[in-house]
């Protein structure tokens, strides 16, 4: 038996690995992992219901809890703490999900089973450029079929570039429900690195799932035959209606009752630290919605790197991290042994949805921190990094250092210069105009979901935005999308302005990390903070009165500012992103090389805009697009008229009857000894003609070695 034991033993272990996502040796070449995504209860131990009690969690019939043993909180979901159970979707049962932390250049393989009983899903790898593996993107009916319940979908990619990234379910809203975990890739032989601490943080909703959260957000929310008014940001932009109840840090956080401002004793995350070291914080936003300014009471924040990417270092207050974003800093342990209270706050005025954690020096007590918040003054004002607009108001001391005044911490990584002939500029309106009629859209086009995997079957999508009911002033539903071709220095001028501005939007692009070359405001009353009115840089045509224009076909006031020729970018040393807000009223200059083959989603990461149509896709250097492996799966509307045109099989193809089958094998006989010859060499020209083709469009720089 002993030998049995030991195997049993080691298949644990393994299992334990690849399941539960520990790190990855620097030494593998792979790195395979399993995740299962299925359906949980919150405030559920196994079938018995928990309440929360001073940080900690019983039995749902213990009566005296200085008698009773509290339970282990590792083992339950408790979310914000909240007593009726609320249906998440999580990837092996945590929330969130395991990290996948692996080094650069590995190929990572991960197995993904559905367990979800009526739902399909996908995973996207934010941030990962997958160059080479372009169908391993997961963005579901763009760059695969979704995976159907009871089914497995194996990603097999290259882990690239470096820094802190996250997975997470691009199916619909499945985010909001937990189906999310981080993914962070270390350079192989780093030397002098922080300890490090993952942190994620999300806005909450304990009632709705998903579908229910698109749909108030579409519809509206009442309540006792009243219309609730969605809440406001400092610069008096609108917030969506999601129905933010509380946030979470790493899947916890505390209810607070909106009367009495008390809140409900949840258990929190606690982050320890010793005294006199530096931590490396990945700080990740996975919220749905809302944006929020993250600070640690009595401690600054050294902000290193955003995206992935490394910048150079500015120390301030706090930052403000949306949907999509990531920031890293350095917290230096040099204050007194004891708790301090780590704080999350959206931006909403008069509304107090907050998250907090721990920060415990190691030696503190187990107690729950007594600190307070920084005061910023007159004398000394807070700095606070990444605003989505231009001022605090003034009373608040505050001020506001936007990403564009950031420096990359590498010099030698310039924008893309401009090549004649090899230039494109569009500008993109992630807005709501309309009138009766004002979906989520960018430049008026509301995206219609293909029903086929269109980068692997692009010849059977036919949903156009070249249509009569697409165009200025108007509003229309399609598949969206612009080209651009191999080698492009392409421009982006991503704005946010007309009749359908009113709320900012964090806007991500898949397969890229691009330049940041400038950001424009709207303007603002310097003491309010309040926005009143369009920054004037963009001429938005259509209706002369701008407050009305769809904005659909903006383009620069002044017409010396074409070609690229805008003043006051930054070119040297831009910040890179993949996920950057645009600030209503105002824009955001970005730039990129086109060098990465693919069909790439290009959307708002607040996902109630991303379903109700605010995303697009670039059509990237489409014949340089490496072939799927074999196998990959296909998926179309049935029955499908482009299906059956590209060969389809079905079911009642057709009858023909003995006489007329034996005549025409008479006449086919006839003259198949004519055209053999001919027919065998065709095929023999066609097949050396596609190598040719195939070898020439599809050159080893965009391939994966993974599929080699």
């Amino acid at each position: 038996m002993k030998p049995f034991r030991l195997e049993f033993l080691v298949l644990i272990i393994a299992v334990t690995k690849t399941i539960c996502g520990k790190d990855c040796s620097e030494a593998d070449k792979e790195c395979e992992f399993h995740l299962e995504l299925d359906h949980h209860l919150t405030m559920m131990n196994n079938k018995d219901l928990v309440f929360p009690y001073s940080g900690r969690i019983y039995k749902y019939d213990v009566t005296n809890t200085s008698n009773a043993v509290p339970i282990d909180i590792n083992g339950v979901i408790t979310a914000d703490g909240w007593e009726q159970p609320r249906l998440v979707a999580l990837f092996n049962g945590m929330f969130p999900g395991p990290p996948i932390i692996v080094y650069r250049g590995q190929i990572v393989i991960v197995h993904v089973k559905n367990k979800l009983k009526s739902e399909a899903a996908t995973i996207h790898w934010h941030g990962l450029h997958q160059r080479g593996t372009p169908w391993m993107d997961g963005v579901p009916f763009v760059t695969q079929c979704p995976i159907l319940p009871g089914q497995t979908f194996t990603y097999k990619f290259i882990a690239e570039p470096k820094g802190t990234f996250w997975y997470h379910s691009h199916m619909g809203s499945q985010l909001t429900m937990g189906a999310f975990g981080a993914f962070i890739i270390h350079e192989k032989g780093e030397t002098n690195t922080s300890k490090e601490h993952i942190m994620t943080i999300q806005d909450w909703n304990h009632d709705w799932d998903a579908a229910m959260d698109y749909m108030k957000m579409a519809y509206g929310m009442f309540e006792q035959r009243k219309k609730i008014a969605p809440s406001r940001s400092i610069d008096g932009a609108f917030f969506s209606m999601f129905r933010a109840q509380s946030g979470l840090i790493n899947g916890r956080g505390r209810y607070y009752n909106p009367i009495t401002g008390l809140h409900n004793e949840a258990p929190l995350n606690t982050f320890e630290v010793v005294q006199g070291q530096a931590y490396r914080f990945r700080v990740i936003g996975a919220g749905a919605l809302y944006p929020f300014r993250i600070s640690i009471d009595e401690h600054n924040l050294t902000i290193i790197a955003s995206d992935g990417f490394d910048l150079e270092s500015v120390v301030v207050e706090s930052f403000i991290i949306n949907p999509g974003e990531r920031f890293d800093f350095i917290l230096y342990a040099d204050k007194p042994v004891s708790n301090y209270w780590i704080r999350g706050k959206t931006l909403e005025v008069d509304k107090n949805h907050t998250t907090e954690a721990i920060l415990r020096y190691k030696g503190a007590p187990a107690n729950e921190p007594n600190t307070s918040r920084r005061s910023c003054t007159q004398n000394d004002p807070c700095i606070v990094v990444n605003c989505p607009f231009s001022y605090f108001p003034a009373q608040d001391y505050s001020n506001c250092k936007t990403l564009d005044q950031l420096r990359t911490k590498d010099d030698t990584d310039p924008a893309p210069e401009i090549e004649p002939g090899k230039f494109k500029e569009f500008f993109l309106n992630f807005a709501f105009p309309g009138t009766t009629f004002t979906p989520a859209s960018v430049n008026g086009r509301a995206f219609e979901q293909p029903t086929v995997s269109t980068l692997t079957q692009s010849q059977e999508l036919y949903s156009s935005c070249d249509r009569l009911d697409c165009g200025e002033e108007k509003i229309c539903k399609c598949t969206h999308s612009v080209s651009i071709d191999y080698g492009d220095t392409v421009q982006m001028v991503l704005l946010n302005m007309g009749i359908g501005k009113g709320w900012s939007h964090p806007i991500h692009l898949h397969g890229h990390t691009f330049y940041v070359l400038k950001m424009g405001y709207g303007q603002y009353n310097v003491t309010t903070a309040k926005i009143i009115g369009d920054n004037l840089d963009i001429n938005c045509g259509g209706n002369p009165d701008r407050s009305q224009s769809f904005c659909n076909k903006a383009t620069w006031a002044n017409e010396n500012w074409q070609g690229g020729n805008v003043p006051g970018l930054e070119l040297m040393r831009p910040l890179r992103k993949d996920t950057i807000i645009v600030p209503t009223g105002g824009y955001v200059v970005i730039r990129l090389k086109a060098d990465n083959p693919g069909l790439w989603n290009f959307h708002c990461h607040i996902d109630l805009h991303n379903v109700d149509g605010m995303q697009m896709l670039v059509n990237e250097s489409f014949y340089h697009v490496p072939k799927p492996p074999l196998g990959f799966p296909m998926c179309w509307d049935y029955p499908s008229d482009n299906h059956s045109k590209m060969g389809g099989n079905t079911a009642d193809g057709g009858y023909c009857s003995a006489t007329s089958y034996l005549t025409a094998i008479g006449i086919l006989a006839g003259i198949l000894s004519l055209e053999f010859l001919i027919i065998v060499g065709m095929c023999l020209y066609n097949w050396r003609t596609k190598s040719t083709k195939d070898s020439r469009n599809i050159s080893g720089e965009h391939q994966n070695p993974a599929f080699n």
